[in-house]
């Protein structure tokens, strides 16, 4: 059987604004990207997901799109997204765009003229609210001057779309294939649970992800992806999609992957889980039973970054915890999804003064909530300041970087044999160059409490959540670990790799 290459891809997010900036505004840029890209192929990945470079009034950080088929002023042109996608594809990368289907921006046209009365059927306005927030804090209503309300289950800046329109339906698919035609080879698909709501959008008690919900989950999505499916499949190149889907389990999460929907779907019980071998194993049966091509993710551009969140108890082990998280990560059967700046070690800033923050979400909590500036500030790759080689001169990026950054650098960390930059390169070498001996099965092994130790083929993968050095599984041969090795024993917070003796 032929295996797609998203099975078992390795995908780099890139948050275009901070990722690198050839303009030398202080504004990550496609430009920039287009010049890293060879450090990423060295990086050893297979694709890059793009987060939203459309016109925008940057509500969101792009996730208000003002036109799905542009590319805002602020990141390049049509023509610089071309070149990138040319140069990728010399250098064996392939690329993901962000879509967004649930809201546009409140300045795209669609919404514009619904606000004089012209097609506001696209959207969904009512004469009177209901209970639901917003995700973004506080309700997710706001009233128009002639009396009726808008919902925007994120900022007000952001108007739901009214799925129940066949209008929208016709105007996504064709915004697929302007991409499409441009090479893309899939796309990440923002808050795919959430494109309809419940009809007659009833009163709710709990507005969490689950299946029964009136805000999420809606059965009615299935039909979208089935028809993105049939788009997707009809072009050549094996295109994917792949969807931010937040569900409470593993089971309504495989209702988004059947063979005639999406090719996969985010799986964050991962990324939630605390550290712990006993969560960590259950994530991995319920996932492995449930979806037929598991995902795995640590970070991304929405949540505190996993070094600070593993270090919550133990700052010190923060780091520790997170380079042996990725090793277990990439010996899983599926893909893995890293976000920028993890393979660098890096932390979330948790300092930045409130007049550079961003996020929506700090200013509809009134500062009650930090918002996730702090995991999207540009990354470093060189120890100078005052933005560490993110921007040309001395230009300021758009977020403060912390002079922490100078010692985690790309700089600073290449060719460093113990270097967090080191090990994620020689973790996915030998994760491609063991690619043709490794079943996509798992087996668990016995294993002292607090342990993992589970086996996929010759690869032996054996993590230590527990509170001493354990022993090894006999006859093993080490091929790679997260951290040193102590008189032959697994220390705390650490992962090897082994294969098994001849």
């Amino acid at each position: 059987m032929d295996i797609p290459w998203w099975r078992d891809a390795v995908v780099y997010e890139i948050y275009v604004r901070s990722f690198a900036d050839a303009s030398g505004d202080g504004v990550g840029d496609l430009a920039g990207i287009r010049e890293r890209l060879p450090y990423l192929r060295r990086l050893g990945v297979d694709a890059i997901w793009l987060t939203p470079f459309y016109p925008s009034p940057m509500a969101d950080g792009g996730y208000d799109v003002a036109d799905y088929r542009g590319v805002d002023p602020m990141f390049g042109s049509l023509d610089d997204f071309d070149a990138l996608v040319t140069q990728a594809h010399e250098l064996g990368l392939r690329v993901l765009v962000d879509v967004v289907p649930n809201h546009s921006s409140s300045a795209h046209p669609w919404f514009q003229e619904a606000l004089r009365g012209v097609g506001r059927d696209r959207y969904i306005f009512r004469d009177h609210t209901n209970n639901w927030k917003s995700t973004f804090s506080g309700p997710a209503w706001t009233q128009t001057p002639d009396g009726q309300y808008y919902l925007h289950l994120f900022a007000p800046e952001q108007p739901d779309f009214n799925w129940r329109n066949r209008e929208v339906h016709e105007e996504f698919l064709d915004v697929l294939r302007f991409w499409l035609e441009r090479g893309v080879d899939g796309f990440r698909i923002d808050v795919a649970m959430g494109l309809y709501k419940a009809e007659g959008l009833p009163d709710v008690g709990d507005q969490s992800f689950t299946s029964v919900s009136p805000v999420w989950g809606q059965p009615e999505v299935h039909g979208v992806y089935r028809e993105w499916r049939r788009l997707l499949d009809s072009y050549p190149g094996e295109r994917m999609a792949v969807g931010e889907v937040w569900t409470d389990d593993a089971e309504d999460l495989a209702r988004y992957v059947r063979p005639d929907e999406l090719h996969q779907s985010f799986n964050f019980a991962w990324l939630e889980a605390p550290w712990s071998a006993t969560a960590f194993r259950k994530v991995i049966d319920d996932t492995l039973a449930a979806v037929p091509y598991a995902t795995w993710v640590l970070s991304n551009h929405d949540v505190v970054r996993h070094r600070t969140r593993y270090g919550t108890d133990d700052p010190g082990a923060g780091l520790a915890r997170a380079r042996a998280a990725l090793l277990t990560m990439l010996a899983l059967p599926g893909s893995a999804y890293l976000y920028q700046g993890e393979e660098l070690g890096l932390p979330e800033v948790t300092d930045l003064p409130d007049d550079a923050r961003q996020d929506p979400i700090f200013f509809r909590s009134k500062g009650e909530l930090p918002g996730r500036d702090g995991c999207r500030v540009p990354i470093p790759w060189t120890v100078d300041p005052p933005s560490h080689g993110f921007s040309p001169g001395g230009v300021e990026p758009w977020l403060p970087q912390p002079e922490s950054f100078a010692e985690l650098s790309v700089e600073k960390q290449e060719g460093v044999a113990d270097s967090t930059l080191e090990c994620y390169r020689r973790a996915l070498a030998l994760r491609r160059a063991l690619a043709g001996e490794i079943p996509y099965t798992l087996e668990w092994l016995d294993s002292p409490e607090g342990v993992l130790f589970f086996t996929r083929g010759p690869l032996i993968c054996a993590l230590n959540c527990g509170t001493g050095p354990v022993h090894l599984p006999e006859h093993t041969e080490v091929l790679l670990t997260s951290g040193p090795l102590k008189r032959g024993l697994l220390p705390q917070d650490t992962a090897v790799w082994l294969r098994r003796a001849s």
